[in-house]
């Protein structure tokens, strides 16, 4: 994919439009001149003989100047060279002005101006400078606009790397416990095995096969939020507790998939370790001003590793959110008597 980012931004203008550019921009100075003169001949002539000047100095300046000195931070070298190039280009454009044009070099001027005069070098430097200005704006707004789309591109490219990262670390180990508990019930010949089997097949066809999109509805992430509850009944038995409360018209609202189990990971992750029972409360609101909140609550060891690390799974997430959302989500982990909370809140999009 990197490579395809490359091949698309490499070449930002084509020939053909630069091309097209100096084509039109001649025409705009043959015409406005030749009507200004009322002698479309002489514009003709003068366009043909600065023109060239103008391309030259123009693309040495993008090219060349800008490059080595201005995205050096060189601004006094670029400055002198610059002044330097619009010596010559005087020195250029007048002569050949006075030996193939017109001996008259300065007709729009009032009075009678010569060559290397103050008014007239004024005059001609401006307008080289007003030519190289337009061309490098273009040029620099062009340049900006594609690296914001290779941002863009790049920025996608992060987050569905991460996103893969994060189905990668979604907790191997539950499914291999899983598949060990599936293999104990076998054993017993218990009648939960058939459940098991259902529900982790609709995880793994979650996981594996249906986030592959950068968002999904809400609906279907509380689904499979709901799947994993059961599946984990299953497996702890009367040791779980589980409520999901939803709030408001959630319907339309989509996120990113895998956005929100870690959080809910964590609850059996560190609250089965000295075989304690679980009170898991889910809660979801879609809040008046265009915000999705999110709230997990568990009873909690205060001894586990997730207060001082959070574990992988949730670093994860807030490398994710601020990718998403940069500075526009709240993300808050609290202990309050034994109780883990944890409050999510993200604009809509």
């Amino acid at each position: 994919m990197l490579a395809g980012i490359k091949k698309t931004y490499n070449n930002q203008i084509s020939l053909k439009y630069h091309f097209l550019f100096w084509i039109g921009y001649f025409m705009i100075n043959f015409i406005r001149w030749g009507s200004y003169f009322d002698d479309y001949t002489y514009s003709l002539k003068s366009n043909l003989v600065e023109f060239p000047i103008h391309i030259v100095l123009t693309y040495f300046n993008i090219f060349y100047l800008i490059p080595k000195f201005v995205l050096k931070k060189k601004f006094l070298l670029y400055i002198i060279c610059l002044l330097l190039s619009l010596v010559m280009v005087y020195i250029i454009r007048t002569g050949l002005n006075f030996f193939l044009v017109t001996e008259n070099i300065w007709p729009e001027a009032v009075g009678n101006q010569r060559a290397f005069s103050f008014n007239h070098i004024l005059a001609v430097t401006i307008g080289e400078i007003y030519v190289v200005a337009l061309v490098t704006a273009i040029k620099l707004t062009v340049d900006w606009i594609t690296e914001r789309k290779k941002n863009e591109s790049l920025r996608e490219l992060q987050l569905q790397t991460e996103l893969k990262y994060l189905k990668s670390q979604i907790q191997p180990h539950f499914f291999f416990n899983t598949l060990n508990n599936l293999y104990a019930l076998i054993i017993e010949k218990s009648e939960k095995a058939s459940d098991v089997v259902l529900k982790l097949s609709d995880i793994m066809q979650y996981v594996l096969y249906d986030i592959k999109a950068s968002k999904i509805e809400l609906l279907n992430e509380i689904n499979y939020i709901h799947s994993y509850l059961e599946l984990e009944e299953l497996r702890y038995g009367n040791k779980v507790t589980s409520e999901i409360e939803i709030k408001g018209d959630i319907d339309d609202i989509t996120i990113p998939p895998l956005l929100l189990l870690p959080f809910i990971e964590n609850c059996f992750k560190h609250g089965t370790k000295n075989n304690d029972n679980i009170t898991l409360n889910i809660y979801f609101e879609n809040s008046k001003n265009e915000q999705l909140i999110f709230k997990a609550k568990n009873n909690f060891n205060r001894h586990n590793e997730i207060i001082k690390k959070h574990g992988i799974g949730i670093q994860n997430i807030t490398r994710r959110l601020e990718l998403l959302y940069k500075n526009k989500y709240t993300l808050e982990t609290t202990i309050i008597d034994d109780t883990y909370n944890v409050s999510l809140k993200i604009p809509i999009l």
